[in-house]
């Protein structure tokens, strides 16, 4: 695999996939892998990676090795060196460093680039066939792999690097070993013609590993033959440039495209039939800006390294060398044919792509945005790729935030919800304490209680009617029975007794509450039914001690007069009634303590404080809910309280 991803780094930006011409990039787990198969090695996701994380397999040390071996190795140097060593002004300086490290011949790539041209003059000038340039390996992949058809299109040359091998070992021997020195990755796997191929940027690491630096290098020439034009080769149609084939947009009947996009569009369009012409296409914004060179890097600066290199070179060139070896090369069989290797995945179903993006929220066509975050042109493209298994739902970016938003929504819901159980568990603890404790008085109190009960009762009926102490005998009667009550209440709120539960009709038991109160003329009671079966399985007597407590409790509240409005709910499962005033509402500091015993906001013997603590128990002990809602501020709207009681329908 010449190139890769460390997991490690890949921080999910989908900018790899974006940039890969291919679409040779699978998200898995929200990591980027790259699909060996599908990889055309054009080594645009290395160049776009801010982290680091992709990266091309390093050959260096294979070369150290080869060196290191008993055979001559010639290095080869591709004509865009200039791009990447302009600290370096002299290039035979380089060609001195490159010796240094161990070679024994260092050539320039351009004289093949020379022959390549020739021959790609000579086919271009035959009208009968349109062909497509094959010095870019990513090219020649691409076309191989997506564009099958077009392989019988492709210029039957090969590369310069490979022309070149071919002359060096006519010059040097066939035993050579040759290395490629260059701006490419695809060059490492391009042909096994070429023993191994490196990067500028390797060969960088390599002097730095053996401490070479250009001040204490001795200059020397590249080793003949000396290339010519095609020092213009890596820029921009260069080898048109090189071919001295008319560039004139009128006559002329070739025409070029760089980069991941403009290449597949020419391309297409080629196949299509809506070109009639020659293609020169290159993967990359020419070679000099090849993955194999520094980072940074301005293409515009560097195209005016190479020309102005091309431009001095074709001053002090050996013209009558240069014809000399070009013609000593240039029969030398440069030919080769490439094979088809379909990789093409065949469309999904429309309707497969309708249900993956309906799955991303697009159900219409306001929602396809194509905002190409996932790296995909369009949302249909991302569609395909998920059903192809090349991609996640997640990467939708407009999706992802949704469900982002969602999420934080359900979990604010969820701690509020949260929030209120941890209260209701503090309460239902405290009132627990409480119940203990209640139980606990009355059940002393009790027996004490009713001796002075009964004797103040019978001194009561013994004395005259003329007896000055009946009349503080009469109290005493009446302040112990108020105690009894008080204790009764205690009961009711602590009991331990089992729920009698029986068939009630709902309706019928709030009339029943209603008689057993006294309701002033100044007030209105409104009974909304609204349930579809009234009957539930309670405790009619102590259900009967929960409504008349809440509806006295609502007058009280009202000295003035007003509304209260009984409504009955029901569910398949549970009861509901609602129990409102527009009164002077419970204070809000006055709220979390409207349960617990002994706790009133009613004057000194108007009222006991368990009222309400005692129908907590008993919707409690029915396994049941009782909460309140109120409001005592008539800035914030209308005042008054609420009480919603939701009891099972059925006993548990």
């Amino acid at each position: 695999m010449l190139v890769y991803t460390i997991k490690e780094l890949c921080r999910t930006c989908y900018t790899c996939v974006r940039e890969c011409p291919a679409k040779a990039i699978r998200i898995v787990g929200g990591q980027a892998e790259v699909i060996d198969d599908r990889c055309i090695v054009c080594g645009n996701c290395t160049k776009v990676c801010s982290q680091g994380a992709k990266v091309f397999l390093n050959t260096s040390d294979r070369v150290l090795k080869l060196l290191d071996g008993s055979q001559k190795v010639a290095a080869m140097v591709a004509p865009s060196f200039p791009a990447e060593f302009s600290d370096i002004p002299d290039h035979r300086t380089l060609v001195g460093m490159i010796r240094a490290i161990g070679f024994d011949f260092v050539g320039e790539v351009s004289f093949g680039a020379d022959l390549v041209a020739d021959r790609y003059k000579k086919l271009v000038s035959d009208n009968h066939n349109y062909y497509i340039s094959s010095d870019c390996p990513s090219i020649v992949n691409y076309i191989r792999l997506y564009h099958p058809s077009l392989c019988d299109n492709l210029a039957p040359v090969v590369s310069p690097m490979v022309a070149m091998g071919r002359v060096f070992r006519e010059q040097y021997g066939k035993d050579i070993k040759v290395v490629f020195i260059g701006p490419c990755i695809a060059k490492k796997a391009e042909s096994p013609e070429i023993d191994e191929a490196i990067t500028f940027t390797e060969l960088r690491e390599i002097f730095a590993e053996k401490g070479i630096v250009s001040d204490n290098i001795s200059p020397t020439s590249f080793d003949p033959p000396e290339g010519g034009r095609g020092a213009i080769f890596p820029v921009t149609r260069g080898l048109l440039q090189a071919a001295r084939i008319s560039d004139n947009a009128i006559t002329g009947n070739i025409m070029s495209a760089e980069g991941r996009t403009d290449f597949q569009e020419a391309l297409k369009e080629f196949e299509s039939g809506l070109i009639s012409s020659h293609l020169e296409l290159l993967c990359c914004e020419g070679c000099i800006m090849g993955p194999g060179l520094s980072k940074n890097g301005k293409q515009y600066n560097r195209r005016s390294l190479v020309s102005s290199y091309a431009s001095s070179k074709m001053d002090y060139i050996d013209s009558e060398s240069w014809q000399k070896s070009f013609s000593e090369y240039s029969d030398m069989d440069l030919s080769v044919h490439y094979k088809p290797d379909d990789h093409r995945i065949g469309l999904p179903d429309e309707r497969d792509v309708n249900e993956v993006l309906a799955r991303m929220g697009k159900t219409s066509a306001k929602d396809i945005l194509d905002c190409g975050a996932c790296g995909y042109e369009s949302c249909v493209e991302h569609a395909i790729a998920i059903k192809r298994g090349l991609a996640e739902v997640e990467m939708c970016l407009p999706y992802t935030i949704e469900k982002l938003h969602k999420s934080v929504k359900e979990l604010a819901l969820s701690n509020e919800k949260l929030s209120s159980m941890r209260q209701a568990l503090k309460q239902s603890e405290k009132l627990a304490h409480m119940g203990q404790l209640s139980a606990g008085i009355a059940h002393e109190l009790n027996n004490p209680l009713g001796v002075v009960i009964m004797y103040s009762n019978i001194l009561l009926e013994e004395a005259a009617t003329e007896d000055p102490s009946r009349e503080d005998l009469k109290l005493i009667v009446e302040q112990a029975g108020r105690c009894k009550k008080i204790v009764a209440g205690l009961l009711n709120f602590a009991r331990k007794n089992q729920v009698n539960h029986q068939t009630v009709n709902i309706k019928k038991l709030v009339n029943q509450g209603l008689e057993s109160v006294i309701v002033p003329e100044n007030i209105k009671i409104e009974v909304s039914d609204l349930t579809t079966n009234p009957e539930a399985m309670l405790d009619s007597e102590q259900m009967l001690q929960v409504l008349t407590n809440l509806i006295k409790n609502a007058i009280d509240a009202m000295p003035v007069g007003g509304i209260i409005k009984i409504t009955l709910e029901d569910t398949l499962s549970d009861m509901i009634i609602t129990i409102s005033d527009n009164g002077t509402g419970i204070k809000e500091e006055d709220r979390a303590k409207i349960f617990e015993p002994f706790f009133t906001t009613k004057s000194i013997g108007k009222g006991t404080g368990l009222g309400l603590a005692t129908a907590y128990g008993v919707v409690k002990m029915h396994k049941g809910q009782i909460t309140a809602e109120s409001n005592d501020d008539p800035l914030k709207g209308a005042t008054g309280t609420s009480f919603r009681i939701m009891i099972p329908r059925r006993k548990e």
